[in-house]
């Protein structure tokens, strides 16, 4: 089978800013306790005309650019979020139309916080079975749309963003780089710890679950807090340990971006050190499916990420999902 690897990476922010202090004028807050407690100190939020669809085009469209090549060489597309358009044509169908990719097949994933991580394995199992040779995974939410920004506790926490990924084949050019394991879990009895409960067959819009404020993001943040500490540490260090490795191997660690203590939390159990580790939730907050890209960018600009590196991606979020991936930067 064909080794997989990154071969291009695209990210777009919306320009609009949200800081801590604006937070402060809107809801019972402070910048000093959201920093705290979440290391938050801005995050950037979309436009009312702007879709989850219209970022994920545009983080494409710099990955395809990056790259060289144009929609139409794609043979999928794959759109990792949790705030598609619509419910139905998927985001990845709408996408696919703007780009001109007309031989590309593709879905929307959802697994909450770590649908860009699923999304990766997902484009990699399809190129490694030898059926596909390009690959874009997309990760974008629009959390805006589906937070009440009238609790304090959720409100403070997500930002809107994208990012994208180009996975191709790797060659003997590459030098053994690419995608190197994948470990994941599901646990449903977590589910109610954070979910959004109402807009689905469960509970369908009707004016209740609009009064009841059912379709916004509720969320048990000391369960979730706990299960994320522990379950990223665990993906970890499993995935490391069946492949021979140690923390000190890791050239980079770029977790999901739900919460400095999280990170710090989970990244200190496994004894990596700071300089290992990617943290910029304190401009972004917690994007979602855009947080792995958007740290991918950030420190390939900061010269933390070269050719050869071993990279570890991690990622909890609601359902409960969890994962860790090992790769070896191809570029």
């Amino acid at each position: 089978m064909p080794k997989v690897k990154i071969s291009a990476l695209g990210c777009y922010v919306p320009p609009g800013v949200l800081t801590n202090k604006d937070l402060e004028r809107m809801v019972d807050t402070n910048s000093e306790w959201i920093v705290e407690r979440t290391g938050i100190c801005e995050r950037h939020i979309a436009a009312p005309e702007m879709a989850t669809s219209d970022m994920g085009t545009e983080a494409a469209r710099v990955a395809l650019a990056a790259r060289g090549i144009t929609g139409a060489e794609l043979d999928a597309i794959l759109v990792c979020t949790v705030t598609p358009d619509m419910l139905f044509p998927s985001t990845a169908c709408l996408v696919q139309d703007r780009l001109g990719a007309h031989r590309a097949w593709g879905f929307d994933l959802i697994a909450a916080c770590s649908s860009f991580l699923y999304g990766l394995t997902t484009g990699a199992a399809l190129i490694a079975a030898g059926t596909h040779r390009k690959v874009l995974i997309i990760g974008a939410d629009t959390m805006s749309r589906i937070i009440d920004y009238t609790d304090r506790g959720t409100c403070i926490l997500f930002g809107d963003g994208a990012g994208a990924m180009l996975l191709e084949p790797a060659g003997e050019s590459d030098a053994g780089a690419g995608f190197i394991d994948f470990i994941g879990e599901i646990d449903g009895s977590g589910g109610d710890f954070l979910k959004m409960p109402a807009g689905g067959s469960r509970l369908p819009a009707s004016a209740e679950t609009v009064e009841k404020r059912l379709h916004f993001v509720h969320q048990q943040g000391q369960q979730v807090f706990k299960y994320a500490v522990k379950k990223m540490y665990e993906m970890c260090s499993e995935v490391l340990e069946r492949n021979g490795l140690k923390p000190s191997d890791v050239g980079v660690m770029i977790p999901h971006q739900a919460n400095r203590r999280i990170i710090t939390g989970a990244c200190e159990r496994m004894g990596l050190k700071p300089e290992q580790v990617v943290i910029n939730i304190d401009r972004y907050g917690n994007t979602t499916s855009a947080t792995l890209p958007l740290a991918t960018r950030d420190v390939i600009e900061q010269g933390r990420l070269k050719k050869g590196d071993l990279v570890m991606f991690a990622a909890v979020g609601a359902g409960y999902t969890a994962g860790a991936s090992l790769w070896r930067w191809a570029y």
